[in-house]
Formats: structure tokens, C-alpha cells, sequence
């Protein structure tokens, strides 16, 4: 086994990786014969081999705490379980499922709570990024089904942009995209934003509209490709929105992506819907170069839909209608079909909550940070009877909260498939041995199934053997009803299985596209035209909080780090939670660039390192969602973000929070690096990034303190100290060595700075420090006044933004292909691109 093709565990792109055995453990590169990414790889996807160390895993059961036996666990997550059934009725138990999990897991998950349990309470955490798309879907189509493929967007005259920041949530995608544009010129790109993005950057055209008005915008187009007449007030000229209306009604192959910015709306549902009504009434669907795709957001939020891993469907995207009801019930052989939907995310944890779920099972996600009103969602799940939590991960933010935790496999030791945005399935092989006691998680779930007394309908021996059941369901009494079919797979070598896209109907043979024929999946064979009626989002700014907080993801990290935090490489870029405010509302608000700012919700409250941002519309901010209890002191962006939740998909509001923010107003700031974890007070501020043989912590307290005292507290008091002490100035500096060896360095400064601790950092590689070297580590500079790098812009190879302008300065650099030529910057993910423009314009305008 010393080369493996597999899949990237990221977003919805579904980039084949090839994992290599190498002297020094595994590297990772994009498969070039996968038809998703075609050899390309985004920088999370490069960083992948620095993820898969097992410090911090969670290798063994726990139960209240202490290490057990599987038997043990296991009974004990049957006996709860049954016993809250017995009493409180199957309703009273519910499971929180993830993207992260792979349809075979999501399969017998879904399989256990709505055929066995009879309850339809299991839900995912891709009810948060994609289930108004499937709504949408199926209002128009009849079905939960993507019509085109990744191809169109190459083939397209046009490309469309909506809430989507493609450029750093799916790389790979805008990567193909900027190919194509400099192949073909005259291929336009629009995108619509409130900010200007890394992907705005890139566009002929951006529209900056106001916030939620996406609605108000695409039923402006439809009336206007109608003929008809239409006020169109989006915060917006009206000759952009012209310019934008008159590209998309002259050109034939036009493609429409969106994302969390479309979705993740209280009206969400409605959004997808007036966008597929632009593209339904040109014919725009289903033929090469033109349709709505939507990106989603995790690796297998695609696969979790086929299965059934949302409250309101059954497997094989069959609804709660009666006959599909009866279908899987007899297919599955269950005793206790579930006969309507269950609880959706953010119900479910209010019915947690309020004592309804006496039993819940969280797999493979961390809803204490990532759901709306986190804060509340901690509290509930606190208060539950029983709460079973698995995970590879040893300490999350959940994992902390159960009563059971289950050691589960993680990317690279996991066997099944995924789904990507254009319903490509995909082998994920694993490349390494399952550490310690962890299992797969359809083992677990199967084994929990067989302890409830339903062995024989759970006797998997293999992910092959689910997987080949779930595609008989897929064709089970099918007949070209339901776009799911999956006949033309049940007999495949599963081991050998290439990627494909579904439907596949027959070995081999699968589909690029529906509904180039006209064809849809309601039962008249019609699409639906759905009215839409624009409303504005659910809460709106006030005196109290007159700012409008939207939320996403940031370039190199991912969800709430458990993966990308390991990595020091992704780090580099955006080590601290920030928030990025216009200047102009930084100018009104007293913040300065690369301060602190404390921001305020309804209920809670976070402090944010501040990014001056032009590209803000004034009166808005932006914060990303990856910071957690464990990599901030208080930068859980989930406890700002209100529960308001779109009325058919269920999907919550997480781009619009009315907000308040002031300055954090700090006495001192300072950098601490340690080998091993520091507990820190949550009353400073902090964050902490990973580094090569260490982590390093972002410091800064409102109040002083006594620094010989407090930095023994914080680094350990035995051991060697070396100290500097400059109260005048308010400097403070002390490295702690044990036996030689670094364990620990404290700087602490009267103000805030970009200070780069590179040079004390490389000393954590060594075994013991010489007597020469011990000076430098509380110098307030390295030998030679070399400071180190500033902020990182190309991850990949380590390149700041002093060494880009230095290069643009002196070499007269005039392109990105340039800088890339002489400093390799942006050569291998083209993440950092947009970036790079920006920085090469600036260059130009200061000139």
C-alpha cells in the first residue's frame, strides 16, 4: 500500500487525492485522472498529511470519563436509548449526523432511527449549508436533483456567482473557472456579494447588494427576461443591475452558481427558487454550458441526501409520502417505519432543550459551536438525560458535554463513499491502520442496532455490503420515477469502484446531465415556476445593535478546526479570529487596524482581531465561524448568529445578525509559544495556532498583571528561567527550559503588534539549547534584526506580503504569472491569486 486513491475530506468538490508512502510518513497530491479536480488542489487539500498525526485523538470508549471496554460503551448506549424509548416513546431519541460521515454511515444511521427506532428525529449538520437548495429542488424539479456537472461551467459563455466565495470555499472550482476565462477571454463573471471578495476581485462585474435581497433581484431578471416590468431596489446603480440583467438575457450557455450566502437565509428556500426560475424560463437547464448548480459546502452533504440523513426525507430520496413510506419499510424489512418527518436541526436541539430528547447520539460534528445560538445549544445538551457523542477527536466543544464518547476512524482511516456537487460518487480507501480502539462509524451504529434487539436487519461485514444495499433501494420499484437510481452499481467491484455520476442506470454507464429532455420528476413530467414574494431577513439591525454581522468561511481553515487546526501551515494566513469592518465604520467606531474589537449579540458576545476591509459595504462586518472554545478564549461566532430558521427547508439564518461593536481596549498584548497546552483564563483575550513542535498563543488582558508570577502560572514553574523585565516600557520577556530543552516562551508588550516570533520557534525543534542561543530567546529581535515573516499570503510555499511588494518594487513585476515565476507564489492552489491582485494593484496605484 504505498499509493492510494482516494477523495479530499473538505467541501463539495470531491478532489481525488492520491496518498503516497514516503521515508517520513505519507504525501498528498491531486489524482489527476479524477474528473473533479483533475490533479488540481486547493491549500487544506495540500496540507492534508499534517493533519493526520494522533495527538488529541480519541482512541479508546469513555464512559463519565473514564476509559472502558467497547462492550461496555455500547451497552450502555443500547440500555439509554431503549430505556428512553420504553418510557417516552421513539420520538423522545434523536441522532445529529454529518457531512463528514460517508454514505454508508449516514445509510445505516438513517436505516436504524427511521425503520427500527420508527422515529424520523435524525438530522445533519448539512441542514445548515444546503437544505434550502433541496428544497428548491424539489418545489421546481419534483425531486432533489442537481442538473448539470462541473463541465458546464468551463462550457459556459456566462458564469453567475450568488453568495458564493468561491475562491476560498471551493478553490478548485474558481481555479477551473479563472483557467478557462484566460483560455476564452470573452467569458464573462458575475458576482453577486454584499462584500467584495477574493472571487469579486475576479469578476467583470460585481453587485454589492444589501443584504437578503437576492430575491428582490432575481425576480427583477425573471420579470425583465418576461418583458415585463419591474422595480428592482437591491443597493445597487441600476445600470450594474441592467448591465447584469441584459448579460444574462443575450447569452444561450449561462451557468448559475450559489452557496451559503443563497442558503443560509431565513428565506433561502425562496432564493434557489427565483434563481431556477430564470433558468427554467430561458430553457437554460440540463443541455452542456448552462443550468443551476449549487456548491455545497462539506464532502458528503450530497451523499447524506441520497440516504435520507435529513428529518424529512427516507433513503433513496423518497419523501414522507405514503407509498414511499411503504416502499422502504418493506424493502428494509422494518417493524417501526417512521410515518412523518422528525425534528430539524434547530428544532431538535430546542426539543432537547425543553426535555423532549431524553436520548441524543452526535456523530461525526461539534453543534455547541457551529449551530445558531450556540450558547443555548450548550446548555440544552447539558441538561439532556443522555447524550452519546462520536468522534475522533478526544476534546471538542460537544465531545466535552457526553456522558459516552466513541472512538470513531478519521479521513485516511476510513473505507466507503461520498457525493460530491455535481452527484459524482467516489471511493474514500484508507491508506491507514485504525489507531488505537477506533472503529468505522457504520460498525458502531450496527453494532448499537444489533444490542436493540435488531441484529439480523444490521449484519454488515463490510461497507460493500451496505453500500450494494443501498443501491437495490435506489432501483427498488423505481422505473424512471425517482432520479436516484443506482441499478447500474450493485453488482460493481466496490473496491475497484471509479468515480460516477448519478443516476446509473446501467454498469458503467452514468449521466452528466437531467432534464435536457424536458423531463422532470413531478407527476406530470412538468417543472414548477415557483412565485416568490422577496421579504427581508428575520431580524434587522437596531439602536442597540445597528451593525449587520455576516458569517462564513475563511481560506485555509475548515469547520471548527478539529482537522486544519493541526496544520501550522494553514495557520499562517489567519492565525486569530477577525473581523473585517469598512473603514469608514472603523473610523466611527474607534478601531484600528489590527486591534481588538469586542462584538455583541442578543445573548452573547466575542472579541476579534480587526481587519480594515474596503471591501465591506459600510455597516457591515464579517467574521469567520472556525474558532471554538478549544483555539479562542471567545470567538464562538454560533452564539452571536439568532435560531431564525427559513420556513420550509428549516435552514437558519447565519449571514444577517444585527450586532453592536466597540473597541476591546486592551493594557497589554503579547505572544506565548508552548510545547505542550497552556490553560489560559477566558477573562484575556487569546488565540492559539498550531506550530511545528508547538502551539502559539495571540495574547492581550484589559487589566495588568505581575508577570514573573502570572507567566510561572501559565508556563509551568519548574525548570530553568531566562527573564527580562522592563516595567517603564511595560516589556516583558522569559523563555522556561527543562533539562536544555525549550518548554515555553512569554513576550509581553504595552501595545498591539505585528510581532512575528519565527526566529524563538525554530528553537522548539531542537533537542537542547547551546548557551549562545539561550540569549536570543528573550531578545526582542533575532541575531541579525531579522524578525521573520509578516502577514502570509501563498500558504503553500510561505510567502509574505513584504517578500510579494518588495518583488513587485524591484523587479517591476506587472502580473500574478510573474510574481508567480519569481517567488512560486500562487502556483500550486491558486488560492492566494485574488490576494495577489490586490496587492499588485496597490502597487500600481502607489507607483
Amino acid at each position: 500500500m504505498t499509493s492510494i486513491h482516494t477523495t479530499c475530506p473538505y467541501c463539495g468538490v470531491g478532489c481525488g487525492v492520491i496518498a503516497r508512502a514516503t521515508e517520513d510518513g505519507w504525501s498528498i497530491k491531486g489524482d489527476p485522472d479524477h474528473p473533479a479536480n483533475r490533479g488540481r488542489l486547493c491549500v487544506k487539500g495540500s496540507a492534508l498529511a499534517e493533519t493526520i498525526a494522533l495527538d488529541g485523538r480519541l482512541l479508546h470508549p469513555m464512559v463519565g470519563g473514564a476509559r472502558t471496554d467497547w462492550g461496555t460503551a455500547l451497552d450502555r448506549v443500547a440500555d439509554g436509548f431503549g430505556a428512553a424509548i420504553a418510557e417516552h416513546g421513539p420520538d423522545s431519541v434523536a441522532f445529529y449526523v454529518s457531512g463528514q460521515l460517508l454514505t454508508e454511515d449516514y445509510y445505516v444511521a438513517n436505516k436504524l432511527m427511521k425503520g427500527f427506532i420508527g422515529s424520523a428525529n435524525i438530522d445533519t449538520n448539512s441542514r445548515l449549508c444546503m437544505s434550502s437548495t433541496v428544497a428548491g429542488h424539489i418545489r421546481a424539479f419534483g425531486s432533489d436533483t442537481v442538473p448539470g456537472c462541473y463541465d458546464d461551467i468551463e462550457l459556459a459563455d456566462l458564469v453567475v456567482l450568488v453568495g458564493s466565495n468561491a475562491a476560498w470555499c471551493h478553490p478548485v472550482i474558481f481555479q477551473r473557472l479563472l483557467a478557462e476565462k484566460t483560455r476564452r477571454p470573452d467569458l464573462r463573471i458575475v458576482v453577486i456579494d454584499p462584500r467584495r471578495t477574493a472571487t469579486a476581485e475576479c469578476a467583470d462585474l460585481h453587485l454589492a447588494i444589501r443584504p437578503g435581497s437576492d430575491a428582490v433581484l432575481f425576480t427583477g431578471l425573471l420579470a425583465y427576461l418576461k418583458g415585463e416590468e419591474a422595480e428592482v431596489e437591491c443597493g445597487v446603480a441600476l445600470e450594474r443591475v441592467v448591465t447584469f440583467f441584459d448579460w444574462f438575457a443575450s447569452t444561450e450557455k449561462v451557468v448559475t452558481l450559489w452557496s451559503q450566502g443563497i442558503n443560509q437565509s431565513s428565506s433561502g428556500t425562496d432564493k434557489v427558487d427565483a434563481i431556477i426560475n430564470c433558468h427554467l424560463e430561458t430553457g437554460r437547464i440540463g443541455r452542456p454550458g448552462m443550468g443551476p448548480l449549487s456548491l455545497t459546502g462539506q464532502p458528503n452533504a450530497m451523499g447524506g441526501r441520497e440516504v435520507g440523513g435529513l428529518a424529512n426525507m427516507l433513503a433513496a430520496h423518497m419523501g414522507f409520502d405514503d407509498g414511499s413510506i411503504d416502499r422502504v419499510g418493506r424493502f428494509w424489512g422494518a417493524p417501526n417505519m417512521a410515518a412523518k418527518p422528525g425534528l430539524k436541526a434547530v428544532d431538535l436541539f430546542g426539543a432537547v432543550a425543553d426535555g423532549r430528547i431524553k436520548a441524543l447520539w452526535v456523530m461525526a460534528t461539534n453543534p455547541a459551536v457551529s449551530l445558531p445560538e450556540a450558547d443555548l445549544v450548550r446548555k440544552a445538551i447539558m441538561t439532556c438525560p443522555f447524550v452519546v457523542v462520536s468522534d475522533c477527536e478526544a476534546d471538542t466543544d460537544t465531545t466535552r458535554l457526553a456522558h459516552v464518547r466513541l472512538p470513531a476512524l478519521a479521513w485516511g482511516e476510513k473505507d466507503g463513499t461520498v457525493t460530491n456537487s455535481e452527484r459524482r460518487i467516489s471511493r474514500q480507501r484508507p491508506f491507514l491502520p485504525p489507531p488505537g480502539e477506533a472503529r468505522a462509524d457504520w460498525r458502531i451504529i450496527s453494532e448499537v442496532a444489533g444490542r436493540m434487539g435488531f441484529a439480523g436487519s444490521f449484519a454488515y461485514s463490510s461497507p460493500a455490503d451496505i453500500f450494494a444495499e443501498h443501491c437495490r433501494l435506489t432501483a427498488f420499484e423505481n422505473g424512471g420515477t425517482r432520479d436516484l437510481d443506482l441499478a447500474g452499481l450493485i453488482a460493481a467491484d466496490y473496491r475497484t469502484l471509479e468515480p460516477i455520476q448519478w443516476p446509473v442506470r446501467a454498469p458503467g454507464e452514468g449521466t452528466e446531465r437531467l432534464f435536457g429532455d424536458g423531463r422532470f420528476f413531478h407527476a406530470d413530467g412538468n417543472a414548477r415556476q415557483v412565485e416568490i414574494a422577496p421579504r427581508p431577513p428575520a431580524l434587522q439591525p437596531s439602536p442597540d445593535f445597528p451593525l449587520i454581522l455576516n458569517t462564513g468561511r475563511s481560506r485555509d481553515q475548515w469547520h471548527t478546526m478539529t482537522r486544519t487546526g493541526r496544520s501550522p501551515i494553514l495557520a499562517a494566513h489567519a492565525p486569530e479570529p477577525t473581523l473585517s469592518v469598512h473603514p469608514d465604520d472603523a473610523a466611527r467606531l474607534g478601531l484600528a487596524d489590527n486591534g481588538l474589537a469586542r462584538v455583541s449579540g442578543i445573548r452573547s458576545n466575542g472579541v476579534f482581531r480587526v481587519v480594515l476591509d474596503g471591501g465591506q459595504r459600510p455597516g457591515e462586518v464579517f467574521a469567520p465561524i472556525h474558532w471554538t472554545d478549544r483555539t479562542a478564549s471567545n470567538a464562538v461566532v454560533g452564539g452571536l448568529m439568532d435560531a431564525a430558521t427559513d420556513p420550509v427547508s428549516g435552514q437558519p439564518e447565519l449571514k444577517h445578525a444585527p450586532v453592536r461593536v466597540e473597541p476591546f481596549t486592551a493594557a497589554w498584548h503579547g505572544v506565548l509559544l508552548g510545547r505542550d497546552s497552556v490553560g489560559l483564563p477566558r477573562d484575556i483575550y487569546w488565540a492559539r495556532a498550531a506550530g511545528r513542535h508547538h502551539s502559539v498563543w495571540r495574547l492581550a488582558g484589559e487589566t495588568g498583571e505581575d508577570w514573573p508570577s502570572t507567566a510561572r502560572s501559565w508556563l509551568g514553574g519548574d525548570g530553568e528561567w531566562i527573564e527580562f523585565l522592563d516595567p517603564h516600557r511595560g516589556h516583558y520577556r522569559a523563555a522556561r527550559l527543562v533539562d536544555g530543552r525549550l518548554e515555553g516562551v512569554l513576550f509581553i508588550f504595552r501595545w498591539a503588534t505585528d510581532f512575528s516570533p519565527d526566529w524563538v520557534a525554530q528553537a522548539f525543534g531542537h533537542a537542547a539549547i547551546d548557551g549562545d542561543e539561550r540569549a536570543t530567546l528573550v531578545a526582542g529581535a533575532p541575531p541579525g534584526g531579522d524578525r521573520g515573516r509578516d502577514k502570509t499570503i501563498c500558504s503553500c510555499f510561505g510567502v509574505g506580503l513584504a517578500a510579494i511588494r518588495t518583488a513587485i518594487r524591484d523587479h517591476r513585476l506587472t502580473s500574478v504569472a510573474e510574481i508567480g515565476t519569481l517567488l512560486k507564489a500562487g502556483t500550486n492552489c491558486g488560492s492566494c491569486v485574488p490576494e495577489l491582485r490586490v496587492v499588485l494593484a496597490e502597487a500600481v496605484r502607489h507607483s
